[in-house]
């Protein structure tokens, strides 16, 4: 098989016209198989320009994967399963890649930790269960998380708390204390550090139970009367997590 012409194109491609055929291929296969200076080759050479030329091809769409963001190998296997590789040639991939530092599992874990830190309402726990989600050695998460100040995690979680128990206008204090527990525990932080922040500034529920009783005292009376008013009322505020002696002394209150 005679190859007639080799151009150079952009992107470190070649294309090569061999008797009627024209391959698109790149230059590490060029150099592999030393094409730049045959005049001819066999068809067993042929076939593994195609079966190289296509590794390249796959090798190249990992490596702008890789180069998007910061990737841990298991995001760069998952990625290379949809194609169909050998065990040897997704091995190979993934050597070329770490060789020139597009996978890096400490660097990738690091900018993880960093990112949900900085942009996300993420705590410890549940970053470290993500990282360990991707099948990265627990060694590595656990050297790195270990650098974290715990007075940073407690700062943020405290700030989250705060912001929801001064935007409550309508729960009791243990329905709004269940709700952020439950909340926070599923964001990944501590049980313990979440309840000692709650009861250090929950606010009295006075004020709250006073004013949910008028709003919905006052949308319901148009509806109903007397006994069946306070029971309507009384249901609507139970709902919301007041006890049954805190609502009947706001309604003995408001009848005096």
């Amino acid at each position: 098989m005679k190859i007639n012409k080799i151009t150079r194109l952009k992107n470190n491609k070649y294309k090569i016209t061999i008797d009627d055929n024209t391959i698109v291929t790149y230059d590490d296969v060029i150099i592999e198989y030393g094409l730049l200076y045959k005049k001819e080759i066999n068809k067993s050479l042929y076939d593994k320009i195609i079966e190289s030329t296509e590794f390249y091809k796959i090798y190249n769409d990992a490596l702008k994967f890789a180069l998007k963001k910061i990737r841990c190998e298991n995001e760069i296997l998952d990625y290379l399963n949809k194609y169909n590789l050998s065990k040897e040639n997704i091995d190979k991939i993934v050597i070329k890649l770490k060789n020139i530092n597009l996978i890096n599992d400490k660097k990738y874990v690091r900018a993880y930790i960093n990112d949900k830190l900085s942009l996300s309402k993420y705590g410890i726990k549940k970053i470290k269960k993500d990282l360990m989600s991707n099948n990265i050695d627990i060694d590595i998460i656990n050297s790195e998380l270990e650098s974290i100040d715990k007075d940073d995690e407690l700062f943020k979680l405290e700030k989250l708390i705060l912001k929801k128990i001064n935007n409550n206008h309508k729960y009791s204090n243990n329905y709004l204390k269940e709700k952020i527990l439950n909340e926070m525990i599923n964001l990944g932080y501590n049980k313990s550090d979440i309840i000692d922040i709650l009861d250090m500034n929950l606010k009295e529920d006075d004020i709250i139970l006073k004013n949910e009783y008028n709003k919905i005292y006052n949308k319901l009376k148009t509806k109903y009367r007397g006994i069946e008013l306070n029971q309507k009322v009384k249901q609507k505020l139970t709902i919301k997590g007041f006890n049954s002696y805190e609502i009947d002394s706001i309604i003995k209150e408001t009848e005096d």
